[in-house]
């Protein structure tokens, strides 16, 4: 709820807040409650309003003041693969074992192998790695137009055989390719080989990380593609305390349940800085590698937008930083 206390007056674009949480005061001394813990805010442009403190409102200036918004710095954020049919296409280590055991000749067991890949979910996604969970997805794909041809299934008797189980389930989904044993239309198939930041769109915590291993996803993750140093220091800002409270601050939405969404077209505007020396990110690089511990990487993220002992100390102890 919001209350608005109007004054007809030339705008200043200053304002007295107080953002009050249910218990925190008596409703019958609600005035003087907003005058002893109201703080001046300054709406003058067109952003959000955001009530903060004055060390909030100088941390937030020290972010944004250097920062570009994400979507300018030559990236670009996709969505995992979506099948129309989990239960067909996404499979166990020992189905992927009775598929290929089933291939009459070496030449089809090769192809059909190169053909299922491992596949990440969202809830495999944790900070800076993933635990995957043994899952491949038969990507049965539907080629990419001009580039490469769709999988035809006929040359893979074995995966034919298996999907055929599901005919009644396949056939009917509105996700599909040319074919109900094609997966539908993915022009960025390719980027899932490519060196990526990966993490999961709702949960109780968005956590990032950062592959190599050229791992598919399901649709409940984004991946963002781009120069390598870039997004290995998107990886570490973005999963340190300060960019923890950053986001739930400006981009971050509660939905239903108590977990919180970041949506892309959200995300794309939030201001960050990607170009840090490389010392930066190195150090990154090791917290990456298990290397270095959060604390460290916490402390070079201070270091380079320059927090004062006062506002590392803030955000090192605030209860809204809960990624885990």
């Amino acid at each position: 709820m919001n209350i608005l206390n109007i004054k007809n007056c030339p705008p200043s674009g200053r304002t007295q807040a107080c953002s009050i949480r249910k218990g925190d005061f008596d409703i019958e001394k609600l005035s003087d409650y907003v005058q002893q813990q109201s703080v001046e805010c300054y709406f003058a442009g067109s952003d959000s309003w955001v009530i903060l403190s004055p060390i909030e409102q100088s941390i937030k200036r020290k972010i944004e003041a250097v920062g570009t918004p994400l979507k300018d710095w030559d990236i670009n954020i996709y969505r995992g693969v979506l099948t129309g049919y989990n239960e067909a296409f996404i499979i166990s280590t020992e189905k992927r074992d009775e598929i290929l055991a089933n291939c009459l000749t070496e030449d089809e067991r090769t192809r059909t192998a190169e053909l299922i890949r491992p596949i990440l979910r969202g809830r495999d996604i944790k900070r800076y790695g993933y635990n995957w969970t043994n899952l491949w997805l038969i990507n049965t794909h539907n080629g990419i137009r001009g580039k490469l041809e769709r999988v035809h299934i006929e040359d893979y008797p074995a995966i034919k055989a298996h999907l055929d189980q599901y005919w009644d389930k396949i056939s009917k989904r509105a996700d599909k390719g040319d074919t109900p044993y094609n997966l539908r239309n993915c022009a960025y198939l390719e980027d899932f080989s490519k060196p990526k930041v990966i993490w999961k769109i709702i949960g109780c915590n968005i956590n990032f990380c950062f592959d190599e291993k050229q791992m598919i996803c399901n649709n409940a993750v984004d991946i963002m593609i781009g120069d390598r140093e870039k997004l290995i220091q998107f990886v570490g800002l973005m999963n340190s305390k300060l960019f923890d409270w950053y986001l739930k601050l400006t981009t971050e939405a509660e939905v239903q349940g108590g977990g919180i969404q970041l949506y892309v077209t959200t995300l794309e505007k939030t201001l960050v800085k990607l170009d840090f020396c490389n010392e930066f990110t190195s150090i990154i690089d090791e917290r990456i590698h298990g290397i270095i511990d959060d604390e460290t990487l916490n402390s070079a993220v201070f270091d380079v937008y320059k927090l004062t002992d006062t506002e590392r100390k803030y955000i090192s102890e605030c209860k809204q930083v809960t990624r885990t």
